[in-house]
């Protein structure tokens, strides 16, 4: 082992052992909101769709442009929100990110037409965005090592939550059919977020990054409870020096990180392409299918779906720092394709009875539990690990926009696929691409445990990769 890995991990031991302050909990939990936000928006749309497309007589084709116009918003945010947390900080684009939730909240719950709701829910769709790859950002730069997998992962919990909400929700209105309270109340949380993000500090990497070593000190201080950082501190001050202060676009390519980039872009297709989405937006329309006829009877059976994945990702949480994260992402996305290989099957089997749609519930409860330990969290995690400093930001909002172009793609193709080739064969599609994304994962996905941001980069520029 030479002198600079030893110092590295000393250093990381030190970080593991150090107390840890209650405010980096709060800091954690209050970016966290930002995923609920994220998953509220993404979640709340499965339900009210039933009561939009009667108030509107909306076509196949623009239900599913209601549904994925959100994600080009998310895929703009995503891209230009990685630049811009570098440029101006993370804290502030997370308190712009709030001010983006509300007015695209109100936006839609006012709209008197379709084109408006559209405007609408581009704009929440650019909230996503900028949140899907902000916040993951500054919970891992205030986070210590040896607790970064389940604090990063409290934002993939917050999206469960925020997607159980909007179920929850959905259910309350659906007597009613008042799709626009639905979509309003995302105002609520959007409001906590930019509160909540007004008192809390800077990342501490941010500020050393810009030259101010004196404030990210203060800051680790703060957030680690101790004022033992010195270990920390040289660690994060020596990554400086060895790297530009500012980074590039085009340095997103340079060698060393070319390998993160393709793990980040990867896990970032193969989340949305095995299928998630098409159960977060469509499970309602799935359950009908499968022969539960009523709105608020099949809003109900996914309220049982959403609850199933706020419980794992918990589980998930709990194992991520002790399993490891490549052992929780092939376990989790084997899970996946066998269930949605048991789907296509459901669906195609010609001999129904009446428990076919308690069996279709089922499934899609195991495929969800499946994803929650695996690609939901880890993808999200990895891209807050994995890069340097310097293009950390750039880097996680170009996997962030990939994840949101696949999501538009697979989103936009659903219900099309449901009609041309049938539900059996959509699935069977979703498992194959499933078996592919555990093909990639087993091959070049590392394993990040226990490591501090500064050890994981110093990997990638001395060997190429991570072990």
């Amino acid at each position: 082992m030479t002198a600079e890995r030893s110092g590295q991990t000393t250093a990381g031991m030190a970080d593991e052992r150090a107390p840890r302050g209650l405010f980096v909990y709060v800091a954690a939990a209050f970016a966290a909101l930002g995923g609920l936000l994220f998953g509220y928006d993404t979640g709340v749309i499965s339900g009210a769709l039933i009561f939009i497309q009667k108030t509107f007589s909306l076509s196949t084709f623009n239900q599913e442009l209601v549904v994925s116009v959100v994600l080009v918003g998310a895929c703009v945010g995503a891209l230009s929100g990685g630049r811009l947390a570098d440029r101006f900080g993370r804290r502030r684009m997370l308190i712009f990110t709030a001010i983006i939730f509300i007015a695209g909240a109100i936006v839609c719950a006012m709209a008197q037409n379709v084109m408006m709701l559209i405007v609408g829910r581009s704009i929440v769709g650019l909230g996503i965005g900028l949140a899907s790859s902000t916040v993951p950002l500054y919970i891992s730069e205030v986070s210590p090592a040896g607790a970064r997998g389940w604090q990063v992962s409290l934002f993939q919990f917050a999206i469960t939550v925020g997607i159980l909400a909007a179920y929850l929700v959905d259910y309350a209105f659906a007597a009613s059919e008042n799709w626009r309270w639905m979509l309003g109340l995302a105002v609520v949380p959007g409001a906590a977020l930019g509160l909540g993000m007004l008192i809390l500090p800077e990342s501490p990497r941010w500020n050393a990054q810009r030259g101010n070593l004196e404030k990210a000190r203060s800051v680790l201080v703060k957030v680690r409870g101790t004022h033992h950082v010195d270990a920390e501190m040289r660690e994060i001050e020596a990554t400086l020096h060895q790297a530009h202060e500012h980074g590039h676009l085009s340095d997103l390519w340079l060698p060393e990180v070319r390998l993160a980039m393709v793990i980040g872009i990867g896990l970032a297709i193969f989340q949305q392409v095995t299928g998630i989405n098409t159960v977060i937006y469509y499970a309602p329309k799935i359950i009908q299918a499968a022969g539960i006829p009523s709105a608020s009877g099949a809003i109900l059976a996914t309220a049982g779906i959403g609850l199933v994945n706020v419980v794992m990702t918990v589980v998930s949480m709990w194992l991520i720092d002790r399993v490891g994260r490549r052992p929780l992402l092939l376990v989790g996305i084997a899970g996946m394709a066998i269930s949605l290989g048991v789907l296509g099957y459901a669906f195609y089997s010609p001999a129904r009875s009446g428990s076919f749609a308690e069996i279709a519930v089922v499934t899609l409860m195991a495929y969800v539990a499946s994803f929650a330990i695996s690609l939901g969290p880890i993808f999200w995690l990895l891209i807050a690990e994995i890069y340097p400093l310097k293009i950390r930001g750039s880097a996680e909002g170009v996997a962030a926009a990939t994840n949101w172009a696949a999501n538009f793609a697979v989103s936009l193709t659903f219900l099309t696929l449901l009609q041309v080739i049938g539900a059996s064969r959509t699935f069977w599609l979703y498992a194959v691409l499933a078996l592919a994304a555990w093909v990639f994962s087993y091959a070049l996905v590392p394993e990040t445990k226990g490591r501090t941001l500064e050890e994981i980069e110093a990997a990638w520029r001395t060997k190429g990769r991570v072990a």
